[in-house]
């Protein structure tokens, strides 16, 4: 937990921000997907932006028409013409919701298709050393708050640019002295909003950081809690919980706060720009320099005009909150995918099972070798066991023939050819595992078998289970193969669990095997039945088996013993005993242990 949050950390601070620009434009790349419907969308924005200009300026002109010349002649086409304006602009408004709604939709689910798409594309690498609930915020909050501003703050921000500049125009037009008297109070509108928002940004882009932090040690702590109760650890974790949910209360405290401000000072300098226009406005009418219904008119769009600011300095707040989690998401989008196959990289039909290393050298991290000049042969059909301490390297060569990684240097060889030649697809296709923590999908107990080979039959999959062993506890079950297993695999021991990953991988019926550590939490009975099914299953097959109960893999036809990253001893078991290396001494403090 501790090294994915570090890793997690340090990933955050090494990658540089984008740029709001940058982001933004990103983001309209996936709107502009959706030409027409945005065509659509920006008509009514002009069209309902057109009629609100258009409703106070009738207003304004049936005041110095009718009410100063106190005439009707003509007043009823006045009450109907501001009706149709007022009525076509609200219906302006509605298509243009709706139409936006459905392409922030579409946008959105675009992304979260290629974000899911693209996990599915990256190296085991880049999961190993992230939280795992932390990528999950980016799929669901991250993008949860793209579509909510796309859906309200795109026509925002085109309607408050368009109402803008139409009502500078109009205003411009009517009385430039006033026009010149409403613009004192932009400056100070302008300076606030940079002061405020030079702080939200980076405000929200630590509460985002801060609630995939939150998410991550959720996943996490919900994912161990066995682990914490079985150590008493729940005050530990609860402490800090807390700290991580002070730490978000505290970003989102001052982002909010910040964002606040920003209606409080508009409609400060709003009712001081009203003021301003009717004090003005007024004595210019005493003097007879302007009618009272260009007054009339200049107040409605003084307050327009302000308005428009209003509504950009919300709407980019809002904006910056978006940008922060489409960065998130972007940041994922753009980490490298697992290393595409060389083009001359061919997909084989069938593998034999040969795998030979030749002066294979590979590490984790710059400056050190995992595993150092290895060399060694698995026939086809061989069973080959890797021994040694923890951390020596046997599960990186798993990796490497698996090519989850590639080597540094040296070369990996299956059926005489360079693996890298071989496109990995085909490759995984025909190898299987059971590791040590069998991992069930949520569903049913056949589905989870038919995971091995997705087009198998009912037959094929009860054909399977049998060969492992397991048949015969699942039609104790309930519900039989149908039995549905929960997120955490309630109901069924680690044993079962492990039973039913055999049957997956004999479903599969690979050329090559990988059991890693497949019997090392397993009690005695169940594990005869294990080894009974495992030696089905590596019948014909070359497996790779890591273990540390040196007595599972008596059998084997080769051992490799390795040693901080080197081949130190390798033979039969017998051959190795007699050796009296390394390997005697392991295999007779374990005799003595059981003794």
């Amino acid at each position: 937990m501790l090294r994915k949050q570090e890793a997690s950390k340090v990933d955050n601070e090494r990658k540089p921000s984008r740029g709001l620009g940058a982001t933004i434009k990103r983001i309209w790349s996936y709107l502009a997907d959706h030409k027409s419907l945005m065509i659509l969308v920006l008509m009514m924005v002009v069209v309902s932006s057109a009629l609100a200009l258009l409703g106070p300026f009738l207003i304004g002109w049936g005041i110095d028409e009718y009410f100063a010349t106190k005439s009707t002649d003509g007043f009823t086409w006045l009450l109907i013409g501001l009706a149709a304006v007022y009525g076509f602009h609200s219906l302006s408004l509605w298509l243009q919701s709706y139409w936006m709604i459905g392409i922030a939709q579409k946008t959105v689910y675009t992304m979260r298709k290629q974000l899911f798409t693209h996990f599915h594309k990256l190296p085991i690498d880049f999961f190993n050393k992230r939280q795992h609930g932390e990528l999950m915020s980016r799929i669901t909050n991250d993008i949860e708050n793209v579509s909510a501003t796309l859906n309200s703050s795109v026509i925002q921000i085109f309607s408050s640019v368009l109402t803008l500049v139409g009502t500078l125009a109009v205003m411009i037009w009517l009385s430039p002295l006033l026009t010149l008297v409403t613009m004192i109070i932009v400056p100070l509108m302008f300076w606030g909003m940079k002061w405020i928002t030079n702080r939200t940004g980076k405000l929200y882009k630590e509460q985002q950081r801060r609630l995939g932090e939150m998410n991550g040690y959720i996943e996490e702590t919900i994912s161990g809690q066995k682990i914490i109760k079985s150590f008493s650890q729940e005050a530990k974790v609860i402490e800090e919980f807390r700290i991580k949910n002070e730490q978000l209360k505290q970003s989102g405290y001052w982002a909010q706060t910040f964002t606040g401000f920003i209606p409080k000072l508009m409609n400060m300098l709003n009712n001081l720009s009203f003021t301003i226009v009717a004090a003005v406005g007024g004595y210019f009418a005493l003097k007879g320099m302007v009618s009272i219904g260009t007054i009339v008119i200049f107040t409605e769009y003084s307050r327009q005009f302000t308005r428009p600011l209003n509504d950009l300095s919300n709407q980019f707040n809002t904006l910056l909150s978006a940008v922060a989690g489409a960065d998130r998401v972007f940041d994922i989008l753009d980490t490298d995918e697992e290393a595409i196959d060389e083009s001359e990289a061919s997909a084989l039909s069938v593998i034999a099972g040969e795998v030979e290393f030749k002066a294979v050298s590979f590490s984790y991290e710059k400056g050190g070798d995992t595993v150092s000049d290895l060399s060694f042969k698995a026939e086809a059909g061989e069973s080959v066991a890797l021994v040694g301490p923890t951390g020596a390297g046997k599960s990186t060569i798993i990796n490497l023939i698996s090519r989850f990684y590639e080597p540094e240097s040296g070369i990996i060889l299956i059926d005489g050819n360079d693996s890298k030649k071989i496109t990995r697809e085909s490759l995984r296709t025909q190898m299987a595992f059971v590791l040590q923590d069998s991992f069930l999908f949520q569903g049913s107990i056949r589905e989870n078998i038919r995971y091995g080979r997705l087009d198998a039959t009912d037959e094929e999959v009860e054909q399977a289970a049998k060969a492992a062993n397991a048949h015969s506890f699942i039609a104790r079950l309930p519900d039989g193969y149908d039995t549905e297993l929960s997120q955490d695999d309630a109901g069924i021991s680690q044993g079962q669990k492990q039973l039913l990953s055999i049957a997956r991988a004999i479903l599969a019926d690979p050329s090559i095997l990988i059991l890693d550590e497949a019997t090392s939490s397993i009690d005695t009975i169940t594990e005869l039945k294990i080894q009974e099914a495992l030696q089905l299953l590596l019948k014909g097959r070359t497996s790779f088996i890591i273990a540390h109960r040196l007595n599972t893999i008596k059998n084997a036809d080769q051992i490799i013993v390795i040693e901080s990253g080197h081949i130190i001893e390798k033979g039969s078991h017998e051959e190795l005993l007699e050796q009296e290396g390394f390997y005697h001494g392991l295999y007779t403090s374990q005799l003595e242990k059981k003794c």
